[in-house]
Order: C-alpha cells, then structure tokens, then sequence
C-alpha cells in the first residue's frame, strides 16, 4: 500500500484543478499547467475540495504508478501557486555569471564564455555574479534547467570550484604530499 497515494491533495484558494477523464489541469495566480495520468490510476475530487488517487487494479504496476501519479498533482498544485526556485552558487576566481536579455552568459574558466538561452516558463536571476536563481511553475523544468547549468562546471573535489547547488555539500579530497 502506498502512504503517499492514500493522502488526499489539498487544492488552495485561487486554485483550479479540472479532471477530464484521465487529463488533469490546473490553474492558479502563476499559470496553467496539465498532465495526463497514466491508465493503472484514477484521480477524483473530492466533496471537500481535496484530489484522491486511487489504483484501477491490485497490480504491481497500478501500485507503483499511484504514489507518483499522487506527488506530480501535488507538485502541479504548488507550481501554479507558489512556483519553485533553485539557488545555485559559484565559486572560483573569475567565475562569475550574468544575464543578458534572454541569454545566461558563464565565465567558467574556459578560453570561451558560456551562454545558455533560458526556455520558456522559467526565470533566471542574478542577483550577484557568484549566484543564479531559477524559478518557475514546473518542478520538473527548474530541476532540468539547474541541472543543465550546473554541468558546464561541477564542483570539483580538490578546490572546491564549479557551479553547486545552494546547501550541497562538495566531498572534499586532500591534494598530494611532499
């Protein structure tokens, strides 16, 4: 059983949440976002407001699929709502970011600057040149996007210089002795 899936999805105020059949769809102060469950689950509002899952069947398939297809209508929920944010830092002489209209432009130690187009729905911010503060409606997107920023330099374990995420902690090694 899962505990995830039995928990219902609270829908708050100025929220939206629309089922049709298996397409669900939400709106809030931020935006629109929509989803297609997979077939082994059923989502149904509830009388007071809340999103249930439940599985179609007793299968193994159904089980797995009901907890996940539980934590994306909740992610979806808090996307269209409150949106998410990813805070990395960089760190290292000379390496700095800035944005430059739609385009994010690295100086990352390389004998070339790094830009990267920031997609569509998500914002990019750099209130410093050592941080970068992505936001956006979609969970998913965010992630991806800091995770695609953040391998154009990883930290690196003898320094300590590369991009990290805000709070992550570099295993660090000792160089070599004499």
């Amino acid at each position: 059983m899962s505990r995830t899936g039995k928990k219902p999805v609270p829908v708050p105020k100025g929220v939206s949440l629309t089922i049709d059949g298996r397409s669900l769809s939400a709106k809030g102060p931020r935006g629109e976002l929509s989803m297609v469950l997979v077939e082994e689950v059923l989502a149904k509002m509830g009388e007071d407001g809340a999103v249930t899952v439940d599985p179609r069947d007793d299968s193994k398939r159904a089980r797995a699929m009901w907890g996940m297809s539980r934590t994306l209508i909740a992610n979806m929920v808090e996307g269209v709502s409150e949106g998410f944010k990813k805070t990395l830092e960089i760190s290292g002489v000379g390496y700095r970011a800035a944005l430059q209209g739609n385009v994010l432009q690295l100086q990352l130690g390389y004998s070339h600057d790094v830009k990267y187009p920031v997609p569509e729905g998500i914002k990019i911010e750099t209130p410093r040149p050592v941080e970068i503060i992505i936001s956006g409606i979609d969970k998913q997107r965010v992630g991806q996007v800091a995770a695609e920023i953040r391998e154009y330099r990883p930290p690196e374990p003898y320094k300590g210089k590369g991009i990290k995420y805000a709070g992550e902690t570099v295993f660090r090694k000792e160089g070599k002795k004499k």
